[in-house]
């Protein structure tokens, strides 16, 4: 147990669990599942969490900012 866990592994892993919780949520609401109104916010606001959280994790991945863009940069004043 003393080997590192590399963590993008750690993140696939999440993202693959919380893919199969959000796809058993949507079965539910697709289904009919749901006996009351508050059982149906209470599933939206679960299966808008895990929305949230995947995307969190997406944008760790695949940072949409430039890195150390400053020698393609044109410094006007010193």
């Amino acid at each position: 147990m003393s080997e590192a866990i590399d963590p993008i592994n750690v993140i696939y892993k999440l993202k693959k669990t919380m893919q199969s919780q959000l796809d058993a949520l949507v079965q539910t609401l697709a289904n009919g599942g749901i006996d009351n109104m508050n059982e149906y916010i209470y599933i939206i606001g679960k299966i808008h969490a895990i929305d949230l959280m995947n995307q969190e994790l997406s944008n760790l991945l695949e940072p949409k900012e430039p890195n150390n863009d400053d020698d393609k940069v044109t410094r006007i004043r010193k």
